[in-house]
């Protein structure tokens, strides 16, 4: 009997079967909709080292045969036939990929699913629809991986950009006529046939040690199973719905595709503005609070209140519908945000640890480490006398780690080369590539002489967070700020303490309270960063 396997579940295959000649299957459809389906062969550091193991239209076998493209068939949009055997040994992973070719997005497609047969029975199967995706262009639906035996993982992570975005992902290098080949070759279709008809003796070779030989029907076990989906059972009823609550988001009536979905989840589109001017992608988490069902201030009240599918469709309401707006956003991008207080770092990408606050992990994914950050007798001795010490793990292995902290607002400051200064107390998670140190603000109108602060620089991301929700502003020769209240400015700048205590007026009793501020001097483009909250 099949196994139904959820998004993240993994298996050794010799789990599911004793077979090692297997048939993988790959249903995906939306209408209108054109995708690639792909098999990217990896290597130990899950790169496309050799293109000759990217398995797609243009190339339909690997040179030895182990990977072959068979076609649609057996009510499968496309199909693979993977022997485990032949594999060669620098290849340690079999990434299994949809994309689309052509406008869309994956919120569109209807129910879809993975799945590997052996010896004409399906044992197991990995389903999803496109409510778990938004704005993606592609998905990575599964994968076979090398870890000691081969196994199998259900990963249904999308990934923005399409096919020539997922190459470079994976370190292939994308060629000037790629895009424009869609030309469907005679070689992709004439796989299939050939493939059935030799199916049972070639099967047998691979795996003769094992009894039940997997290969010889490809297709016909599920034959009945996807024409049931196939067509978008609740288009119809959502479609109408999508332009008069969603208005300001771009109006697509694709969107209603999607079982309870109307318009980009909470914040998934980046149109509007960017915490400190940094990263525009991040930005529309929550800068204004009615993120809860994208009716932003001033939209029509007959627009119901609360979730996305805010119960009005007729079709399409229920469990998944509600939490829709809060699904896991991915951007293919290192660091992404989630929401105003979530923070996503995918290890995978940048091979570069994360230095974190200790704590600060809610949740992760994947494999990854958690280590003690010391910072040595000399750096203990400086952060206790300067007050910048920071607490910190380091964060390594192979998935994504979910970061927050006491509900601050977390915004990821990217740096090309150049510095920025912050409070350590301000600072939640940064690349270990950054350098940091304790640098020390000149100054004479306060007992001691100076202020500390942590400067980073370098090439990385630096997260900070915040009270409440920033301001930036461009450094002038009348720049002023509180010195609890500000946050960050540009390493370029310079900083002098200023005091407003004078003797005659300290002769007397109360005060402003404001008697010392921080100035700032600097060339244009320097800044400071204030929060609506003094520490």
């Amino acid at each position: 009997m099949a196994r139904e396997f959820q998004r993240g579940h993994k298996a050794k295959i010799s789990d599911l079967t004793p077979g090692t000649d297997l048939y993988v299957g790959v249903q995906i459809a939306g209408p209108g909709l054109t995708f690639d389906i792909s098999c990217f062969g990896l290597d130990a550091n899950e790169q496309l080292s050799d293109d000759r193991y990217f398995i797609f239209f243009n190339q339909p076998k690997s040179p030895e045969e182990s990977i072959q493209l068979l076609g649609a068939q057996a009510g499968d949009t496309e199909s693979f036939r993977v022997t485990l055997d032949r594999i060669p040994a620098n290849i340690h992973k079999l990434s299994f990929t949809a994309t689309l070719d052509g406008a869309g997005q994956m919120s569109q497609v209807g129910p879809g699913y993975i799945r590997i047969v052996a010896g004409g029975e399906e044992v197991v199967k990995y389903a999803f629809t496109g409510s778990e995706f938004t704005t993606e262009r592609a998905v990575m639906l599964g994968d076979f991986y090398l870890k000691d035996v081969w196994r199998f993982a259900a990963v249904g992570q999308g990934f923005d950009g399409g096919l020539d975005a997922l190459l470079k992902n994976f370190g292939g290098e994308v060629a000037e006529e790629a895009p424009a080949a869609p030309q469907p070759q005679g070689a992709a279709p004439s796989f299939a046939p050939p493939a059935q008809s030799t199916a049972p003796p070639a099967f047998g070779a691979p795996a003769a040690p094992q009894a039940p030989q997997p290969a010889p029907s490809f297709g016909a076990p599920a034959a009945p199973q996807q024409p049931v989906h196939a067509a978008p059972t609740i288009a119809a009823p959502l479609a109408p719905q999508a332009p008069a609550p969603y208005g300001q988001p771009p109006q697509q009536p694709q969107f209603g595709q999607v079982p309870g979905q109307a318009a980009p989840p909470y914040g998934q589109q980046p149109p509007p503005a960017a915490p400190f001017g940094q990263q525009p992608p991040a930005a529309p988490f929550g800068q204004q609070p009615p993120a809860y069902g994208q009716q932003p201030p001033g939209m029509p009240p007959g627009a119901p209140q609360g979730m996305v599918p805010q119960g009005v469709p007729q079709a399409g309401a229920g469990l998944q519908a509600a939490l829709q707006p809060y699904k896991e956003t991915a951007t293919g991008q290192r660091w992404t945000s989630q929401n105003q207080q979530l923070m996503r770092v995918d290890l995978t990408m940048g091979g570069t640890p994360v230095l974190a606050r200790q704590g600060s992990m809610v949740m992760y994914q994947g494999k990854v480490d958690f280590g003690y950050k010391g910072a040595g007798f000399a750096g203990r001795m400086v952060g206790n006398a300067t007050g910048q010490e920071m607490q910190l793990m380091r964060c390594t292995g192979r998935g994504q780690v979910f970061l927050a902290e006491e509900g601050s607002h977390l915004h990821p400051i990217e740096l090309q080369g150049d510095g920025i200064c912050v409070s350590a107390e301000s600072v939640l998670a940064f690349d270990e590539s950054l350098q940091y140190e304790v640098r020390r603000i000149e100054g004479h109108g306060i007992p001691g002489g100076a202020l500390f602060t942590m400067q980073f620089q370098g090439t990385g991301t630096v997260v900070v967070k915040t009270h409440g929700v920033p301001v930036v502003l461009p450094v002038t020769p009348t720049t002023f700020a509180d010195c609890n209240a500000v946050v960050a400015w540009s390493a370029a700048s310079q900083v002098i303490i200023s005091s407003q205590v004078r003797l005659r007026r300290n002769a007397y009793p109360g005060h402003s309270g404001e008697t010392v501020n921080l100035q700032f001097r600097g060339a244009p483009g320097n800044f400071i960063v204030v929060q609506p909250y003094e520490v």
